[in-house]
């Protein structure tokens, strides 16, 4: 083991400190730890390990685990090392529990008990060693369990105890609020408490509370400025002190209490003036904590009802900060004059010289609080300066995020405070140019919009200047080699709707331009599309205009290229093209109308229109159109499906139990008396398959009908034999699913679907001179009138829907008696047998939907299931219905089908497949497969 080294440790373990922190790369590192971990893994499996060595050998485990490797094999160590008598030996136990294990570890259900024991004892260092561990580990389940004691302990005789308790109660209300809210008027308690350290912890949970709602602790106004005016007065003990400042911890904490309680409420800020007076007054600006106090104060000052002492106060503090020589301390005054020209926009004017040095300043963090601040204090008078270093920035740094974010403040600025049309463009030039793709699409969607809104507010004039000054920048700036995607959108679309508008630019110039665009960019379809529909724009303009169309030879190569193009999108674009070419002048000008992107498009939805035509055609017998929301039978399939995507998730296991069967109704009741039983969790099943009347054939003529059963059918599967009649069985819950590739992708598709410092007052005063270039750049940044514009933003907005289904159980009774002889072969293709008549499937509609027919159903396995999705894609197959067998696929219920047996068939039956096909029309099944969902409920 060695001997003992320094602190009670033994040698071996100072060894290893000392070995990992002169390692010279991360592969001797990781070999040290490795070797440790066997080392630690042995002894910890030694059952005769003394205790004092496993507390450094769980000492040793958190180094382990803190370099990145895996220390679990010591956890339960850990936890057992809780349970210990001795306080060392417990204290450390927690210690590495807490440090090892997270709220939701398995392990966490060992310690509860103990927590619980711990938080009983008498020792007060156990209690506070078992509350750190409550404030780490114990989760929303666990809380009930250990809250009652912790809520005792608020009332301990030990300050310690105290604190600790209110911050574990603090723990318990940001991970359940509703475990606690019965309990938050103990903080208000405890703001009274005689300890400060335990009125410093309650100000942590007030500060939540208080955020939360305001209203509700404006009557702690006058106890929190009371409290600071003891903590600014240093009554307060002198281990409070830090760097000889009174508690500045508390103080910071309480000052953005009284920020959130005095914001837009004077009554209450006008408490709070003279406390933060004294303090800025008394202000040390000789140490960071002094300065962070400073700056806390100019915060608070900032959210309250304006005062001109204050502010003036507020204004000096500021002006520290930024003559000083630490970049800290102008980071901090850039970040307090940021808050203070909200309340006070000439402030910023007093200290322009100091904000253009940070402006300059090599420090790439301090510069980039610079340009927020002048993103602030824009207005129309310094727009462009602002914008233009804005963009400077933006085109010398790489990152790709920040240079976004200038990006879209850039394009922002140059909406609100534009000074004129030309430099609004010049400017979206230069952002689109240098940020490339970087710029956000929906910025140059607004740029279009702006560009076809135009400025003037019933001012043509100043639109078409506007739109001509685009159309002149775009034609210069297509010819530049590489230009991103948004902004080639944007060009396209602009030479389309404006490019000949103003006449000084023919057609075929516009046209020959915009080919060379989309030949440069072959490989971007979406520039081709734009470029394509720009084409279609300024042919159908020149169409109205009664001008001849002179498509150049490059033109006509493109569209017959995109002809033939795999997109489809390209392609219908390139046909529309080419039809709207052969269209009349007054068609082309109704079509496509000159400027006409901003026209309200009015929607007739009840297609007013189609009146005359429809009143024509109900005249002429034509059945009344019947609303998707009033059908009814069979013909509802989309109302099927409508109430199936948007039916809640309510459905679970049902315990009424079943509905008695009804009686089978008599061989010769007509089918379309037949009712269904109705079925109260899935209301849709009785709104879809309604009572039909079904159309005579050629098997209606049979002399009697027989329902399908299988006791003493041929097996078509093993050896050609009868199975035995099966005797009367009582009810049979096999249920039947038949497959089909549809419902297989959906299936799969719903899976898929469930399937992130240097003194300012110290420093020698020297006289600085000023170059003209600075002041002249401070003129234009600060000087002029300064008025507060508004700013717009818009939200998206998603949504989502969930689909649910439900699987029904099928109860059936069987009582049939044998049949006196057996009954035809259900499953025999072959040659017709003599006496089995055939009989209209669609008949026996009852008795298949019927949920308590009598039906006997042997269960199919998958691989034999899968094989009647050839029934379904086959059923044009004009096979003989001689032994009463569903082909339509309805009736298929119990059958197993083998694909290696050979069946014979017959040559067509042309009357009965006419039968069918209308049957089929009539019910609103398509047995080829299109509507392969419709009996899914029936079959699953």
């Amino acid at each position: 083991m060695g001997s003992q080294g320094g602190f009670g440790q033994s040698k071996e373990f100072l060894d290893l400190i000392k070995s990992i922190g002169e390692a010279r790369s991360k592969a001797e590192e990781d070999r040290i730890v490795l070797r440790e971990i066997e080392t630690l893994k042995a002894r910890l499996s030694d059952p005769n390990t003394p205790k004092f060595k496993l507390k450094e050998y769980l000492i040793r485990l958190l180094y382990v685990e803190m370099l990145g490797h895996d220390a679990s094999f010591g956890y339960i160590h850990a936890v057992k090392m809780t349970h210990d008598d001795n306080l060392l030996l417990k204290r450390t136990g927690y210690l590495t529990v807490t440090l090892f294990l997270n709220e939701d570890h398995d392990l966490i259900i060992l310690i509860v008990n103990t927590i619980q024991k711990d938080l009983k004892s008498d020792n007060y260092l156990v209690v506070c060693a078992a509350l750190n561990a409550v404030c780490r580990l114990i989760n929303e389940e666990t809380i009930p369990a250990v809250l009652p004691q912790v809520v005792e302990l608020l009332g301990h005789q030990k300050e310690a105890v105290r604190k600790k308790a209110v911050m574990a109660l603090h723990r318990f209300s940001q991970r359940s609020p509703g475990s606690v809210s019965h309990l938050l008027s103990n903080f208000r308690k405890r703001l009274c408490d005689n300890d400060p350290g335990v009125m410093g912890a309650t100000l942590c949970p007030l500060f939540d509370l208080i955020t939360l709602d305001v209203d509700k602790y404006k009557d702690l106004v006058v106890s929190f400025v009371n409290i600071l005016k003891q903590v600014a007065e240093r009554r307060l003990p002198k281990s409070y002190d830090y760097h000889q400042m009174p508690a500045p911890f508390i103080q910071i904490k309480l000052l953005k209490i009284l920020a959130v309680l005095g914001s837009g409420d004077k009554k209450a800020s006008e408490q709070m003036y003279t406390i933060l007076g004294d303090i800025m007054r008394k202000g040390d600006s000789t140490s960071n904590i002094g300065n962070a106090i400073l700056y806390e104060c100019i915060c608070c000052v900032s959210s309250l009802h304006p005062n001109t002492k204050l502010l003036e106060a507020a204004a000096d503090a500021i002006s520290k900060f930024l003559k000083s020589d630490s970049h800290n301390l102008k980071y901090l005054g850039i970040a307090a004059l940021s808050r203070l020209i909200k309340i006070s926009p000439d402030i910023a004017e007093q200290h322009q010289l100091a904000v253009i040095d940070c402006l300059e300043d090599p420090d790439d963090t301090l510069k980039r609080k610079t340009f927020e601040l002048l993103y602030k204090m824009t207005k129309s008078s310094n727009v462009e300066v602002i914008v233009d270093r804005m963009i400077e920035y933006m085109i010398s740094i790489s990152d790709n995020h920040y240079k976004t974010e200038i990006a879209s403040r850039c394009v922002e600025l140059a909406e609100q405070f534009a000074p004129s049309n030309q430099w609004f463009i010049q400017t979206m030039n230069k952002v689109f140019e240098h940020a490339g793709d970087l710029v956000n699409a929906k910025v140059a969607h607004n740029l279009m919009r702006l560009i076809a809104e135009g400025f003037g507010e019933d001012d043509d004039t100043a639109d078409s200047q506007l739109r001509s000054s685009a159309v002149e920048s775009y034609l210069r700036i297509m010819g530049e080699p590489k230009l991103p995607s948004a902004f080639l959108q944007v060009i396209c679309w602009v030479l389309g709707e404006y490019g000949t508008a103003d006449g000084k630019y023919s057609a075929s110039y516009i046209t020959g331009k915009l080919c060379d665009v989309a030949e440069a960019h072959s490989a971007d379809d979406t520039v081709k599309a734009y470029a394509v529909t720009a084409l279609l724009k300024i042919y159908s303009f020149e169409i109205a205009a009664a001008r001849t169309v002179d498509i150049l030879s490059e033109c006509q190569s493109l569209i017959e290229e995109l002809s033939a193009s795999n997109s489809t999108d390209l392609q219908q674009r390139a046909y529309e093209l080419q039809a709207i070419l052969n269209v009349d002048a007054h068609a082309v000008e109704k079509i496509m109308p000159i400027n006409s992107t901003c026209d309200d498009i009015e929607i007739d939805k009840n297609l007013a229109f189609l009146d005359g035509y429809v009143q024509q055609s109900l005249e002429n017998g034509a059945e009344p159109y019947i609303p998707e929301s009033e059908r009814s039978g069979m013909l509802s399939i989309s109302s099927f499906m409508t109430h199936e995507d948007h039916e809640p998730s309510t459905h679970t296991l049902r315990f009424e139990a079943y509905e008695l069967p009804k009686p089978s109704l008599p061989p010769n009741a007509p089918p379309s008396s037949t009712e269904l039983v109705p079925v109260t969790e899935l209301s849709y099943v009785a709104d879809i398959f309604q009572p039909t009347t079904s159309l005579p054939s050629a098997s209606d003529s049979a002399a009697s009908e027989l329902k399908l059963r299988l006791d003493g059918v041929q097996k078509k599967w093993g050896r050609p034999t009868y199975s035995s009649p099966a005797p009367p069985t009582t009810s049979s819950n096999d249920t039947v699913k038949i497959p089909t590739e549809t419902a297989q992708r959906d299936t799969v598709s719903n899976l898929n679907s469930k399937a992130r410092d240097v003194s300012y007052d110290s420093r020698k005063k020297q006289v600085v001179e000023i170059s003209p270039e600075k002041q002249k750049l401070a003129a234009s940044l600060f000087g002029g009138a300064s008025k507060s514009e508004g700013r717009r933003s818009s939200k998206p907005h998603n949504h989502a829907s969930d689909k649910s289904h439900a699987t029904k159980a099928m109860a059936t009774n069987t009582a049939a008696e044998k049949p006196t002889q057996p009954p035809p072969d259900l499953l025999d293709m072959g040659e017709p047998s003599g006496g089995a008549p055939s009989v209209d499937p669609f008949k026996e509609l009852d008795g298949l939907l019927d949920f308590t027919a009598d039906t006997t159903a042997p269960v199919i396995s998958s691989g034999e299931a899968s094989d009647y999705s050839s029934l379904f894609a086959d059923m044009s197959l004009n096979v003989p219905n001689q032994s009463g067998v569903d082909t339509n696929g309805n009736g298929l219920e119990g059958i197993r089908v083998e694909d290696s047996t050979p069946q014979l068939q017959k040559g067509p039956n042309l009357k009965e497949a006419l039968g069918k096909d209308a049957r089929v029309r009539q019910m609103g099944v398509t047995p080829s497969g299109q509507n392969p969902n419709l009996f899914k409920d029936l079959l699953s």
